[in-house]
């Protein structure tokens, strides 16, 4: 039986999107541009927050399109499908640079609503075209990220489930919807103060670990799936509680990617470019991935570790199980890289790091300071999770060691 979220789930999930996520958790201010962008699956969620986007005194330039499915090839029903496969070189290298270096300069945040209408509708696509495309527009992410950094853009991710997704999660639409509204305290009567309240919760980990990181050499990530090391880096801080990501339970940071040494497995799946990869193993040396294997779509993992700065490490993350609501596999990295669990969840990143973990003024952060510092720079970043346990120890510059995760949850 098909399931619907009521209205009373949208309007809080909107408030939560709106007057919480953005603004680092402060929401928007009279007279904000926001770009609100969306599928066609998920119009009741669009509509719920483009108004509150209004009632907040708002302006919503909307991104709105049709679902992405691979559907009747013979009526050309995707779009995106269709581009890839026909699309000439100078095609796949455009960049509408005058389009959208208005649009960063006008939005002051973004909301993008996750709704897959087929999580495998690029199956099969030419990777390297894929890349191609991504590299081509990686100046607008740039622009994006350099005003994020002065502090004047935010942005916000959040999911509307769909029927093909819980599927793919093999949960009924109905368990799929109950995930998305528990993780998020959509059950309940205020989740912006739900959202605070365990915020203030992880900051007191993250004040430790931020008090901690100038003292840090590297970090050993062991297990029975993981012989990794991790350095750390000068000048690092640890994120987490922003508002990025709804919902949102890690506390992460981006390492000095050159002192990435060991190897690692991971146990979820990664959904990426329409294509589902398992089984994925990656080895380090010297902070580059030198061996890369996966059960399926292993030709993809490669030709996305071979975009440029993509086999670097750019993100190091901890969710620890007592705060994340997630307990199911949710076939998406949003709620996948959050998920509780009776082990918590270790990730990294490949590709682009996150500045904003500088342990300064990131406005101040010239692009010959970042690289100084081992920030990694890539037209992708992507997540890949593992639920299994680890122990994560701490090495410090003065000899001695620190464990800072183990079974789940962090020990500071």
């Amino acid at each position: 039986m098909a399931y619907a979220p009521s209205d009373t789930v949208l309007k809080k999930y909107a408030d939560v999107l709106v007057n919480f996520a953005l603004g680092g958790g402060k929401g928007i201010r009279k007279g904000d541009v926001v770009r609100l962008s969306a599928y066609e699956a998920a119009k009741p969620l669009f509509i719920a927050v483009h108004n509150a986007i209004i009632d907040a005194g708002g302006h919503v330039i909307s991104n709105y399109g049709p679902d992405e499915e691979q559907g009747d090839k013979r009526r050309n029903m995707n779009y995106t499908r269709y581009f890839f496969e026909h699309a000439k070189p100078h095609q796949l290298d455009f960049f509408p640079r005058k389009y959208l270096r208005g649009l960063i300069d006008e939005i002051d945040h973004s909301v993008f609503i996750i709704s897959e209408a087929d999580p495998h509708v690029l199956k099969g696509v030419d990777a390297r075209k894929i890349m191609r495309r991504g590299v081509a527009m990686k100046p607008f992410m740039d622009w994006r990220r350099k005003k994020e950094n002065k502090g004047k853009f935010t942005w916000t991710v959040g999911l509307y489930g769909t029927p093909a997704m819980a599927r793919e999660a093999g949960l009924s639409e109905r368990a799929y919807w109950e995930q998305i509204i528990k993780a998020c305290f959509l059950d309940k009567r205020d989740p912006i103060a739900a959202w605070k309240s365990v915020y203030k919760r992880l900051e007191h980990y993250r004040t430790k670990l931020n008090k901690l990181s100038p003292r840090i050499d590297r970090l050993h990530v062991r297990g029975r799936d993981a012989d990794l090391w991790i350095r750390l880096g000068e000048k690092r801080a640890w994120l987490g509680g922003s508002g990025r990501n709804i919902p949102s339970f890690e506390l992460f940071t981006s390492p000095d990617w050159r002192g990435t040494e060991g190897w690692i497995r991971f146990n979820q799946p990664l959904y990426r470019y329409g294509s589902k990869i398992t089984g994925i193993e990656l080895a380090f040396k010297g902070g580059r991935v030198v061996t890369s294997k996966a059960r399926t779509n292993e030709r993809l993992l490669k030709e996305m570790i071979a975009t440029p700065g993509a086999d670097k490490v750019g993100e190091f993350s901890l969710t620890d199980k007592r705060f994340s609501r997630i307990t199911k596999f949710m076939a998406d990295t949003l709620f996948d890289e959050n998920v509780g669990g009776p082990e918590g969840n270790t990730h990294i990143a490949l590709g682009m790091a996150y500045e904003d973990c500088y342990a300064g003024d990131v406005a101040k952060l010239t692009k010959k300071m970042s690289a100084a510092l081992g920030y990694n720079d890539s037209s992708v970043h992507t997540d890949i999770v593992s639920t299994t346990r680890r122990t994560v120890t701490a090495h410090l510059k003065d000899g001695t060691e620190r464990v800072i995760y183990e079974n789940g949850v962090f020990t500071l």
